[in-house]
């Protein structure tokens, strides 16, 4: 296979030194980057030179959503939580259909491509429909099916129910090098019993797959739990209940004590942070710096788009730290750097895909060009300013260009490969027959 050149007027590596390299030069071959330095001493090459201009870096990775709810986006504005998903979400999800969530995922994947959101963590229903419409757009799937008491309460302890059905999927699914790796999603333990949380974190620990569940993300949704469990937190009850045993990916994770901190680091529990969502829903601010402090790795996660309500991570690349330094009243509490961190190469290995979020020799070349001929770049006086722009004004409309494996996928901000005004169509057409269906 040939060998695509990349050239750049600047790349940001989002390595373990956050290099930034002036007239870079990028190498690509079978859908890994073989090559990356400066234009001036870059390898002979032979093969074709692309002249890009811009900036280019990893492609960004939402390590938390639940992106077919495009179907039902804006739906229950004002809701607390708890109300929000009983009362408007889950009448509304109960009436999809694979062929509904085929296109609200067509339609999610076409936008977060246009981000620059090259990977993304789901946990959503009829996960076939959601792994085929991520195939066709070309975006990098880490699919954790979801398990909710609401519509799979009849499974729990059959053997032929939701358990299993997950696990037959992960058999027919997981396949890294087509850009799918499967996991399991749990909705939360305050929804399902803690006996099948843990027989579903059982689960994922016999296929080494990631177990992805919503934690503490409201003051009040684990009170039952815990007052009937001699005020033990959720996190102390997952604890010992195995849960957080093997490979994990806490949401949200915005009501945890010091004592709840300290167990996550003790079980290497990653974190997907999700503040646009945590504001809209009045959850509260996760302690995101102290959860860093402790080696545990924090992504960013823009949730589902009808509690965000869009799929553009660089909101919460903006957003993570401005809270993080309101909340600590301090303006060091979190830089640009620890920020476009989260939101690449410490969201990628929170959520189990290490090979991504990087521009390095050896990775999957899943890389983005951000249009640098912008207002709000102006003026650059030195490599952190240019930093500090990215981090601070950047945002979807500046992403050009966007290759996931060494494919083009987006080209002049056009998908190349989802159809994107029938998607809204039909996401239109079907949000009204599932608001009008479930009655909210």
């Amino acid at each position: 296979m040939t060998t695509n050149r990349y050239l750049a007027d600047v790349a940001i590596t989002c390595d373990q030194n956050f290099t930034v390299i002036r007239d870079a030069a990028i190498d690509v071959n079978e859908g890994r980057i073989t090559s990356i330095g400066p234009q001036s001493e870059a390898p002979p090459h032979q093969g074709t030179v692309h002249d890009l201009g811009g900036l280019v870096m990893p492609g960004l990775v939402n390590s938390h959503a639940h992106t077919p709810m495009t179907l039902v986006r804006g739906a229950g504005d004002g809701l607390p939580l708890l109300e929000w998903l009983t009362k408007v979400m889950w009448p509304r999800e109960g009436q999809m259909t694979p062929e509904d969530v085929l296109w609200g995922m067509r339609l999610g994947a076409s936008e977060m491509l246009r981000a620059g959101v090259t990977s993304t963590c789901e946990m959503y229903l009829f996960e076939e429909s959601v792994v085929e419409a991520s195939t066709e757009a070309g975006i990098r799937l880490v699919m954790t099916p979801g398990i909710i008491s609401a519509l799979h309460a009849d499974d729990f302890g059959s053997t032929d129910g939701r358990l299993a059905t997950i696990t037959e999927f992960h058999k027919h699914y997981h396949d890294p090098e087509r850009g799918v790796t499967v996991g399991f999603g749990p909705h939360s333990a305050y929804d399902l019993p803690l006996e099948f949380c843990a027989e579903v974190a059982a689960a994922a620990r016999d296929l080494d797959a990631l177990l992805h569940i919503h934690v503490c993300e409201t003051q009040a949704e684990g009170m039952d739990l815990e007052s009937a469990n001699d005020g033990r937190s959720t996190v102390q009850l997952l604890a010992e209940n195995g849960v957080l045993d093997g490979r994990v990916i806490a949401a949200h994770s915005v009501w945890l004590n010091d004592a709840d901190i300290e167990t996550y680091a003790h079980h290497d529990v990653s974190v997907a942070h999700c503040p646009v969502s945590n504001m809209k829903l009045g959850s509260g601010v996760a302690a995101v710096r102290a959860m860093r402090s402790r080696g545990i790795e924090v992504g960013l996660g823009t949730d589902g788009p009808a509690s965000n309500d869009d799929l553009d991570l660089w909101q919460e690349i903006k957003f993570a730290p401005l809270l993080a330094r309101v909340v600590a009243t301090d303006a060091a509490a979190m830089s640009p750097r620890d920020a476009l961190w989260m939101a690449t190469s410490e969201g990628a290995r929170a959520v189990g895909n290490r090979d991504v979020g990087t521009l390095e020799s050896g990775q999957r070349a899943d890389f983005i060009r951000v249009n640098l001929d912008d207002p709000t770049f102006v003026p650059v006086t030195s490599t952190d300013e240019l930093i500090a722009h990215l981090a601070w004004s950047g945002s979807g409309r500046h992403v050009t260009d966007v290759w996931v494996g060494g494919e083009q996928v987006v080209a002049d901000r056009q998908c190349l490969r989802i159809d994107v005004e029938r998607a809204m169509a039909e996401v239109q057409t079907r949000g009204l027959r599932l608001a009008s269906d479930s009655g909210t």
